[in-house]
């Protein structure tokens, strides 16, 4: 029988952080062994989320205590604060899960222009794969430095990935019209996050400049063989949880409905974690609540010629810490459902 696996959890306080703990709390194969939080070193964890009273209420340390008492580090940072602490995981032969986005452009022209910063170690960032299992699984399989996946990124290319890859949509015109729960924020008061901006309100923001755009394009062009660009507007609901992309694309003269559904069969029929709707459903977020599942939903305007494929997320589970201990399952060589066959509340 293999040991438990030590897991630690850098930035455990924030809102990704303290779902990889609740997660990694249930987990068959895998034992919270450590966390660290620069804002609450000291504190338990359950004095910052009180509903982890009793269950899950490692005392916060510090990012070293972290590297140096666990196999796997998951780290919950903002963008720009993973590149130093990856390399000291790969001296000490960690596996290092990076929640943020260092690690998860190919160009660091890109991540030049998008994020302000570089690249620290070009060699570090070749070896480092992207984590979005279904539809990079083989890459990932006992890889030591992965790159996963957000929120907007994970749920877009799931939705288009098969109908691009099979040619069945056209790569121009692409529109992915997303709206996110609250949470997809982070857990740092702003003032559109103020609850008397919130409340009762429904708007765009960074609208054709968000920094996932460029992410998206990565994936989607992988599918298409051959650079693809799309129009990307991300909202903000008044809900704690859930993405519902909703994305456009011009079919290719004579594709049919039940060709895109066949297509999406094929591709993604053994998936565990991605529900196909039947006919006549669409996807809501509300259903995928709390679980590591996408439920997607297709359509076609035979008026216009266009294809509709709608994707739904937990952003906090698919689209953050669900996705990465996905992704520590594949590294590990475990069962890549483990600790994830969380299905949704009813109501």
């Amino acid at each position: 029988m293999r040991d438990m696996i030590k897991a630690g959890v850098v930035g455990a306080t924030g809102y990704a952080g303290a779902e990889l703990c609740r997660l990694l709390t249930g987990h068959p194969g895998a034992e919270l062994a450590a966390v660290s939080s620069v804002s609450f070193e000291g504190k338990a964890l359950w004095e910052v989320y009180p509903s982890y009273y009793q269950v899950c209420g490692p005392v916060c340390g510090t990012q070293e205590q972290v590297v140096e008492q666990c196999d796997v580090v998951f780290a919950a940072l903002p963008h720009g604060l993973s590149q130093e602490l990856a390399a000291e995981c790969a001296r000490k032969g960690r596996v290092f899960i990076d929640l943020g986005a260092d690690f998860r452009l190919e160009s660091e022209e890109e991540y030049q222009e998008w994020y302000g910063g570089g690249f620290l170690d070009r060699e570090l960032h070749q070896r480092a794969v992207y984590g979005l299992p279904e539809l990079f699984r083989e890459k990932i399989r006992g890889q030591r430095l992965i790159a996963n996946p957000g929120c907007y990124t994970t749920a877009v290319p799931l939705a288009l990935y098969p109908a691009l890859e099979a040619g069945l949509i056209e790569k121009d015109g692409i529109v992915a019209d997303c709206k996110s729960g609250v949470t997809g924020a982070g857990r740092k008061m702003t003032q559109n996050t103020h609850y008397p901006e919130l409340n009762e309100a429904f708007t765009a923001y960074k609208v054709a400049a968000h920094r996932h755009t460029p992410e998206m394009e990565q994936t989607l062009s992988k599918a298409a063989g051959a650079p693809v660009r799309l129009t990307f507007v991300p909202h903000l609901l008044p809900v704690n949880r859930g993405i519902l992309a909703t994305c456009y694309a011009r079919v290719r003269p004579g594709v049919t409905l039940e060709q895109l559904e066949e297509t999406y069969r094929e591709r993604y029929g053994g998936e565990y974690f991605i529900r196909l709707l039947p006919k006549g459903r669409v996807a809501d977020i509300k259903n995928v609540w709390y679980s590591n599942f996408c439920d997607i939903s297709l359509h076609l305007d035979k008026r216009t010629s266009t294809f509709i494929a709608i994707s739904a997320i937990d952003n906090m589970v698919k689209g953050a810490a669900g996705q990465a201990v996905q992704n520590m399952n594949l590294a590990f060589g475990l069962e890549e459902t483990a600790g994830l066959k969380l299905f949704p509340p009813a109501f």
